[in-house]
């Protein structure tokens, strides 16, 4: 077998996994996923004025793309904070792994990569002479020159992200990494 066709394989079953784990969601990690999206979509709207407001401007208007990336990058937000909420009725085991995961440092690795696809979001939806980082060190001029044409890869990049972290989060949900063998103190 090809390299490709295993990987090609691993990628429909860990997209199998996460279909199933959505499929076992109940009324709070829905309700849950819900609120955070429309939280994080509002926070990221209003301060990039994709949402019109009296409290920010934006001096270069939005293009298109904006807000299928704004939304979409919402949504995969609120999905990844609704993982690590668990079911009612299921108390987590304190001798067991984390129910959402069965591991901890993919808990952190998804968090870091969601936490760094709402940055990389923010940053590609925003204005690019609005953004003062952008401002300051480039300049207006290379704002527009150089970070306008590279917020498109920001917004990819940031998709990217975020669904890798939600496929890895909902694929712990129903499926378990084998716990390695851990040294035991024998006495």
């Amino acid at each position: 077998m090809s390299r490709l066709t295993c990987w090609t394989n691993r990628q429909k079953l860990s997209l199998d996994l996460a279909v199933r784990a959505l499929r076992t969601w109940g009324p709070r990690q829905m309700i849950t996923a819900a609120v955070a999206a429309t939280s994080v979509g509002a926070v990221v709207g209003v301060a990039t004025v994709l949402i019109p407001n009296p409290v920010f401007t934006r001096e270069i208007p939005p293009v298109p793309w904006n807000y299928p990336a704004w939304l979409v990058t919402s949504i995969l937000a609120g999905i990844l904070i609704a993982t690590y909420v668990h079911p009612v009725g299921s108390a987590p085991d304190e001798h067991a792994p984390e129910h959402a995961t069965g591991n901890k440092g993919s808990d952190r690795s998804s968090g870091r990569l969601g936490g760094a696809a709402g940055v990389l979001a923010w940053f590609a939806v925003g204005c690019p002479v609005c953004n003062k980082i952008a401002l300051l060190a480039l300049g207006y001029t290379g704002a527009l020159t150089w970070f306008a044409p590279l917020q498109p890869v920001l917004a990819i990049t940031a998709l990217v992200l975020s669904a890798l972290a939600v496929l890895w989060r909902l694929r712990g949900q129903v499926a378990c990494p084998i716990p390695t063998t851990e040294k035991v103190a024998t006495s």
